[in-house]
């Protein structure tokens, strides 16, 4: 069994910050993608950040220059760096991989089970 486990949400002042962090365990033979999308109550899931495998990263328009996406490959973790947040960060944020968890097996897309992200004014 693979399992995404995401730590480090929390409550902040809007201004502040936060590092959340989803590290991949179990049957895995490799992590492809992996990345970070949020929900805010009532509206629907969206992309904040993806990083491949070799490093490439991608952000949603709503958090560029603000959060910075990075993996540890040895580790099957990926971060999420959150500066300057706005309470229209609020939000359940989620860890999204792509995942083979056999030698032989076809990839897979895992989902954490979330975090909460909560941003005062």
């Amino acid at each position: 069994q693979v399992q995404l486990v995401e730590s480090g949400g929390g409550s902040v002042q809007a201004g502040g910050s936060l590092t959340l962090s989803c590290a991949a365990s179990g049957s895995i033979f490799s992590v492809n993608d992996m990345g970070w999308y949020r929900q805010p109550i009532g509206r629907l899931r969206e992309l904040v950040a993806t990083i491949a495998k070799g490093g490439i990263t991608n952000y949603g328009d709503a958090v560029k220059g603000r959060f910075t996406i990075s993996r540890d490959n040895a580790k099957n973790t990926v971060y999420l760096q959150m500066n300057d947040l706005k309470p229209e960060d609020t939000a359940v944020y989620l860890c999204n991989a792509g995942i083979e968890p056999g030698r032989w097996a076809s990839e897979l897309d895992y989902w954490g089970r979330g975090t909460q992200v909560t941003v005062s004014a």
